[in-house]
């Protein structure tokens, strides 16, 4: 005979293929699990401010929504893929918008570029990717948040990445400052797709 006390059964939703499609079920997803083990901070990578926009719709008006960026030159030097009109209107809807360097793709990537040599972080990129470019992104908001002050290391969240454009990925987990990497942990997969 089973002890039920040893575990719980936790839906996890797979997606048949990555991509933008998916982006309506998991924020669905992610608000309902939210809800149920009252997680007040919800980790959103967008590029244009769009991901987070939607959030606002489905989203309980208690989840605290941090929108992650691409940061400034990702795509060349000096410009920032989402409009400042976005960036205001997500702020005057509560919306922290956080602009940092990637965890994964700073400096190990300008020495990767220079010298053909990848870096430590790149590594760790390459090897969350197994799990899917949505699971590497949620787990990399992660330590950019926390490095910038924005969630707690003792307190989980829910962070939400994608393939390209929109979400398909969501995981439960504890944040750490990138320095203590090797502290964050992944709690639950709310879902993500199969098929990477």
């Amino acid at each position: 005979m089973t002890d039920l006390s040893l575990y719980e059964d936790v839906r996890c939703r797979y997606f048949k293929e990555p991509g933008q499609e998916n982006t309506g079920a998991v924020l669905k997803a992610v608000s309902q699990r939210a809800k149920e083990l009252d997680i007040d901070r919800v980790l959103i990578a967008t590029r244009s401010g769009k991901t987070a926009f939607d959030a606002l719709e489905i989203f309980n008006p208690d989840i605290k929504v941090i929108a992650v960026t691409h940061y400034t030159g990702f795509v060349e030097p000096d410009s920032q893929e989402m409009a400042e009109e976005s960036r205001q209107e997500l702020e005057s809807k509560g919306v922290t918008v956080l602009t940092c360097s990637h965890a994964f793709g700073g400096i190990g990537r300008g020495i990767r570029e220079k010298l053909s040599t990848y870096q430590v972080d790149e590594i760790i990129a390459h090897t969350l990717r197994m799990f899917g470019q949505g699971a590497k992104v949620a787990v990399e908001l992660a330590l950019m948040a926390a490095d910038a002050g924005k969630v707690r290391t003792d307190k989980d969240v829910i962070s939400i990445g994608g393939t390209k454009k929109g979400a398909d990925t969501a995981l439960v987990l504890r944040p750490a400052n990138s320095a203590r990497i090797f502290n964050l942990k992944v709690r639950e997969i709310i879902c993500k797709p199969s098929m990477i």
